[in-house]
């Protein structure tokens, strides 16, 4: 291994790379991906991070596509402003340092079943976490260079991985090696994964995107092209790939193109008398949702949760470094995730290693599985891939007045929701006209960069990509925000990053009710909500769909957080769940996008044992709308669907009449 002086490194840097970076390619933002993948395409060389992986890979011998993927797997090549991912990594390379300590498993308030008939209280178990391999300390023995260094300066960190790789070589016993399929064993080695399978899945990933090339605009606006190299054909190792099965257990139900294992969620006798963690269900159930959440702690802790019969539950556990995937329920299960029966009675939970508000980031390794296993999901349970189904833990509702303000917030506004459905092969697009009477929530992630206070106990975060925007009671920053009477009944909403009482994310789709200068407005949990919306930095678009309005002769509509059937419609012996509206009213003159309509519908589930469930369907329908942040639901009867291109006409028709008069 050739090895260099860090301060010889940063010296050489320093004349080497000019400190003016490389502008933006014309067309393009910072965050955006750029797509040059054909063979052929070459990097602007010579200045910014482009030129530090060249120059890093020619130090210790590695090679630069190799170097250049790896990262790309880890960060994007984003510096995310020096702060670690949700597993300690810093920098392009994911340095990761043991000192960033996991939190505790967020469930330690509220119901997770979300059936207020038969709570079920949780004590959350004490766990220390098992640290992973500290690569940061080790790169900076490697490298002569602070740690402080390597977390904060991408051109640092660069060299720190290189020398990693470097180090991995050697130790498989191999010499540096221009040919990039001779690396494979430092590359797997590199993933930190704890087994054999997950990081000969990280080392496949790695030399894919080799193949395919990758170019974008990072995160400080650095321009970045790894070539597409189509031919490398790296060893293919002997041991198995994707999905493992356990001895004695089915396979895992994930695609093969991910890394993934059986982890069963626990199925016993509790000392109440009930069962836990999850809910058994015989036959095939009705999957309308993919719930997506973040776990506050780390993988080996959420994994080792949910072995834990009086804890809780959820499908899958997705980790960062390796986007490794251990799955604890069948999909005909029902796990308690949600906070709200019905959504976990039609649903399947993935929990992300993460946290919402700890200045992390999601790698790329764990945004490609998820999205590779939720359009597994979505295939085989007929899912939709849009934000109607494919929702946030924080999209959600309470199930009943008093469960509002308790339901939680992940992801939070940190998850990059365009990126993710990019992933999914369902970009977020919107519609060519501009005269549609729906809008799609869609900042520029990298660019959009609120303000959010609650991140530290100072107070403010720091400024980052997001994908929210603040919704104002008025067209102006400094008007209040608007109001949410179930998060707040008595005080306004706030800019806490927790708090989504006043926001609306990337992929929601929203009634338009006004436009004035840069600002657009919405109508929000029954109110006008205004976002700032200039011509030439749009964080909205025109989209297609229907339209919800109260029916003819209504004064409002009452709306509910779940869609139970009737009175009527529940059998001898079954208690019937009681039909709860929440606080919130749907006033006649207002319009809100539909997400779907479904007839009510209720899991009975003993807790008294594992007896077979049963599913109450009545004849009363319900409209999923878009009503706040979070989804809820109104009866069918109540409201008329109206195409949104239907009320466009009739809104040029006013005008046109208007005019005339």
């Amino acid at each position: 291994m050739r090895r260099l002086p860090g301060i010889s490194i940063v010296a050489a840097l320093a004349v080497l790379i000019p400190a003016a970076r490389e502008a933006a390619p014309s067309g393009t933002t910072a965050g955006e991906t750029v797509r040059e993948t054909a063979a052929g395409t070459s990097p602007a060389t010579g200045s910014g991070r482009q030129a530090a992986f060249e120059l890093a890979a020619r130090a210790y011998g590695v090679p630069e596509s190799v170097l250049l993927a790896v990262s790309y797997l880890e960060s994007r090549w984003d510096a995310n402003g020096g702060r670690p991912s949700v597993s300690g990594g810093y920098g392009p390379m994911h340095l990761v340092d043991v000192r960033i300590r996991p939190g505790s498993h967020r469930h330690t308030s509220g119901d997770p079943r979300g059936d207020e008939t038969r709570p079920h209280p949780i004590d959350v178990p004490a766990i220390a976490p098992v640290p992973p391999e500290n690569t940061l300390r080790r790169a900076a023995e490697l490298t002569a260079t602070d740690p402080a260094a390597l977390r904060g300066d991408p051109v640092a960190n660069i060299q720190g991985g290189a020398a990693l790789l470097a180090d991995y070589q050697r130790r498989a016993g191999r010499e540096p090696s221009a040919d990039p399929a001779l690396w494979y064993d430092a590359v797997a080695r590199y993933s930190g994964s704890p087994d054999t399978g997950a990081a000969e899945f990280f080392a496949g990933e790695v030399y894919a995107t080799i193949r395919a090339g990758a170019a974008r605009v990072t995160d400080d606006g650095e321009r970045v092209v790894l070539p597409a190299t189509p031919n490398l054909a790296p060893p293919r190792p002997s041991g198995p790939a994707g999905p493992r099965r356990a001895p004695g257990t089915a396979a895992p139900d994930c695609p093969a193109t991910v890394s993934c294992e059986w982890i069963p969620a626990a199925y016993q006798r509790l000392k109440n008398g009930g069962y836990g963690n999850h809910s058994k269900y015989r036959g095939h159930r009705q999957i309308d949702y993919i719930v997506i959440h973040d776990g506050e702690t780390g993988y080996d802790v959420m994994t080792r949760l949910v072995k834990n019969p009086a804890y809780l539950s959820w499908h899958f556990t997705l980790r960062s470094s390796d986007g490794h995937i251990a799955q604890h329920l069948r999909g005909d299960d029902v796990g308690w995730h949600a906070g709200n029966w019905y959504f976990n009675a039609r649903s399947i939970g993935l929990e992300h290693e993460g946290y919402l508000a700890k200045g992390a980031w999601f790698t790329e390794a764990m945004y490609r599985s998820s999205a590779r296993l939720v359009r597994h999901l979505a295939g085989k349970y007929d899912i939709p891939l849009n934000r109607a189904h494919i929702l946030g833990h924080d999209n959600v509702p309470g199930t009943i007045p008093a469960s509002v303000r308790g339901m939680h917030q992940d992801p939070g506004p940190y998850w990059d929701w365009s990126h993710y459905f990019e992933l999914l092969g369902r970009p977020l697009t919107g519609s060519s006209d501009p005269d549609a009477r729906l809008v799609l929530i869609r900042p520029d992630y990298a660019v959009n960069q609120p303000r959010f206070t609650g991140c530290a106990k100072s107070g403010e975060c720091r400024p980052r990509g997001a994908a929210s925007v603040w919704l104002h009671s008025r067209p102006s920053p400094s008007a209040p925000l608007v109001k949410d009477i179930g998060k707040h009944p008595h005080e306004g909403s706030t800019y806490s990053v927790y708090d989504h009482a006043a926001r609306a994310s990337t992929g929601q789709r929203y009634a338009l009710a006004d436009r004035r200068g840069d600002w657009t407005a919405i109508w929000y949990l029954g109110q006008k909500a205004w976002f700032h919306d200039p011509a030439d930095a749009r964080t909205s678009v025109p989209a297609d769909g229907h339209l919800v309005t109260p029916r003819p002769g209504l004064a409002s509509v009452k709306v509910y957080g779940r869609a139970y059937p009737e009175p009527s419609a529940y059998p001898r012996g079954v208690p019937r769940q009681p039909l709860t509206p929440l606080q919130y009213t749907f006033p006649a003159g207002q319009s809100y996008s539909l997400g779907m309509t479904r007839q009510g519908s209720y899991l009975r589930s003993s807790a008294s044992g594992p007896v077979r469930r049963r599913v109450i369907r009545g004849d009363a329908r319900y409209r999923q709308i878009q009503f706040g942040h979070r989804v809820m639901f109104v009866r069918a009867a109540d409201v008329r669907v109206t195409p949104a291109e239907v009320q466009r006409r009739a809104a040029r028709l006013h005008t046109y009449t208007r005019r005339k008069r």
